[in-house]
């Protein structure tokens, strides 16, 4: 990724609500899981305000989106299917999410599994 913001061209809802794809202005696209969406959202119910405060985030499997919707011209807010909806995901951090996916996937699968949770 260039130093410079990224910006989405496009975002879609897959048609069964469980991934987003979002192609960047570079000609870069990424489908974004609904259930990695969920648990790695911005929110500060997820991230908390510090490190140390971030939750791992179980049982979501089956999650879906039930909508997007923009805020101002830099983020959506996405309303998953089990009423979460606080996390406002910027371009940025769609963007990192889809460049670093299966490493942040790893490291959830990681932490359930270091604190006994599962999908």
């Amino acid at each position: 990724m260039s130093d410079k913001t990224p910006w989405p061209t496009e975002i879609r809802l897959r048609h069964d609500r469980r991934a987003l794809t979002v192609v960047f202005d570079d000609r870069v696209s990424h489908e974004l899981p609904a259930e990695m969406l969920r648990v790695l959202s911005p929110s500060a119910e997820v991230q908390g305000h510090s490190p140390e405060q971030r939750q791992t985030v179980p049982g979501k499997r089956d999650v879906s989106i039930a909508a997007v919707d923009p805020v101002g011209n830099y983020a959506v807010r996405l309303t998953f299917s089990d009423g979460h909806n606080t996390g406002l995901f910027s371009w940025t951090y769609l963007r990192r999410l889809g460049d670093e996916r299966d490493a942040l996937w790893a490291g959830y699968l990681a932490e359930l599994k270091a604190k006994g949770l599962s999908r």
